[in-house]
């Protein structure tokens, strides 16, 4: 028997900012519970932004993540005994999660910078439409549009 469908949280906006989705990218930025050194690391980055480019920092975090999320994705789907990659339209939940786990990923597999001002590099990047995370988004893209043939079997 099924159980009823999961409530959505309703998500407190961040102290500094003021922005709902500021707030959920520090959550994913943590580690370990340590939610004051993830503020610490995303506001750091902002600041550098802010010095960077002398725009609203939110708007260059908004902007960014919006180039990096991913419009399609493929999912497994089992028929007739072989596996097909379907692609599928992406969530608005989704797209906000996987672009910020991207471009948290890019930024910690930079080494030798402090995470703050390797996540600032990447933000940049990714604003300007370049970096990692974007060519990951690509990388997607690229591959729900080579199983375009099998979209029939999406459910």
């Amino acid at each position: 028997m099924r159980r009823k469908r999961a409530e959505k949280r309703e998500r407190k906006p961040d102290a500094v900012y003021d922005n709902i989705s500021l707030s959920r990218f520090i959550n994913y930025v943590m580690k370990n519970g340590e939610k004051n050194a993830a503020e610490k690391v995303v506001y750091l980055a902002l600041k550098e932004i802010e010095k960077e480019t002398k725009e609203s920092p939110t708007m260059v975090f908004e902007k960014a993540i919006d180039n990096i999320s991913p419009r399609v994705e493929v999912s497994s789907r089992r028929i007739g005994g072989a596996n097909y990659q379907v692609p599928r339209e992406v969530r608005p939940e989704r797209k906000f999660m996987l672009a910020s786990r991207w471009l948290i990923d890019a930024a910690r597999s930079k080494k030798g910078k402090p995470m703050a001002q390797s996540l600032a590099e990447e933000i940049l990047a990714a604003y300007k439409n370049e970096g990692s995370a974007v060519k990951k988004k690509q990388d997607i893209h690229r591959m729900a549009e080579s199983n375009r043939a099998f979209a029939h079997f999406s459910w």
